[in-house]
């Protein structure tokens, strides 16, 4: 395997070179390191020409241990690469859709992860596969069944069913002045479907990502702290990142999630948790929190999911 194409999203585009934060920085910079040919592009950047898929992309490069890209951009058949890592960044809209779309038309040995599962999964409503290792929910946009839903549960989080980075989600307790009022703003009057879940009220000491590569989950997971101003993890700092550990019972629990998103074309996720629930399943570009996880744990986090993703693809060659 020589040539790896990143689907990325724009903005991490515009800002590539030396953000450590994001998680396509340190598996670009790996590939690099192993001497691999990378690519990168953006969603605008794919095409169909008859039932041939093209990507207008650029070519990377290392220098004084940081990435760069050359910004001249190449047609390159998408065919012609081994692997491509399907990255963009949500919010899952028609536009994202339809990148999906051109990988119908794309024979690639693997492309991780899958965007017809991407497409199939959404990162809110399909984590009731695991619906026994999650808090009690609703998926609807009643207003009617929302206000019983809080009435059981007292204190409830509204979500979203299409953003990330927790964007868009609401808390809100039996009793609140603007219950209604909020409903209405999350489901557009009734007409927009949204997550509702049983309020954890541990949040308030922070949620695990635990992550997933394959059929097995990894030893190594961060807990995200919520900041100041806001019951959630809402900033990617060092301030709100800890060190965590799995318990016995959840990486347990939690391999059966891997083993079942594997099989459906997702071997890289990152499942939120409280308390040993799940919150959330996040597919579409899974952060691994690799400079984090890295220090707090002394390791070289990279290596080893890189080593996966080659290995991986030369199986299915």
């Amino acid at each position: 395997m020589k040539k790896i194409l990143f689907i990325i999203d724009k903005i991490e585009l515009k800002y590539f070179e030396f953000n450590r934060l994001v998680t396509n920085f340190w598996l670009i910079k790996e590939f690099l390191e192993r001497k691999k040919d990378v690519y990168i592009t953006t969603i605008q950047n794919l095409s169909l020409r008859g039932d041939t898929a093209f990507t207008k992309c650029y070519e990377t490069f290392l220098s004084d241990d940081n990435i760069f890209y050359k910004d001249i951009p190449i047609s390159k058949e998408i065919n012609s690469f081994d692997l491509v890592m399907f990255r963009p960044d949500p919010p899952v809209d028609i536009d994202y859709i339809n990148a999906t779309y051109i990988f119908d038309f794309v024979n690639v040995p693997r492309v991780i992860n899958s965007p017809r599962a991407i497409r199939d999964f959404n990162e809110k409503l399909h984590s009731v596969y695991f619906k026994d290792l999650m808090s009690d929910n609703i998926v609807t946009s009643s207003l009617k069944d929302i206000e019983e839903f809080l009435s059981f549960n007292k204190e409830i989080v509204l979500k979203p069913l299409n953003r990330c980075f927790g964007s868009g989600v609401m808390y809100l307790y039996e009793g609140d002045p603007n219950t209604r009022t909020i409903i209405n703003t999350m489901t557009n009057n009734e007409t927009t479907l949204v997550m509702v879940q049983h309020f954890i009220p541990e949040v308030k000491n922070g949620d695990k990502r635990v992550l997933t590569l394959g059929d097995r989950v990894l030893p190594y997971c961060i807990k995200k702290l919520p900041t100041n101003d806001d019951f959630k993890f809402n900033t990617h700092n060092d301030n709100y990142i800890t060190k965590a550990d799995l318990t016995p019972e959840e990486h347990c629990n939690f391999s059966q999630v891997a083993k079942k998103l594997n099989s459906m074309g997702i071997p890289m996720a990152g499942l939120d948790v409280i308390n040993g629930k799940i919150i959330e399943v996040n597919v579409t570009s899974p952060c691994y929190f690799i400079k984090e996880i890295n220090s707090l744990f002394n390791i070289r986090l990279e290596k080893e999911i890189c080593g996966y993703l080659l290995t991986e693809s030369l199986l299915s060659l």
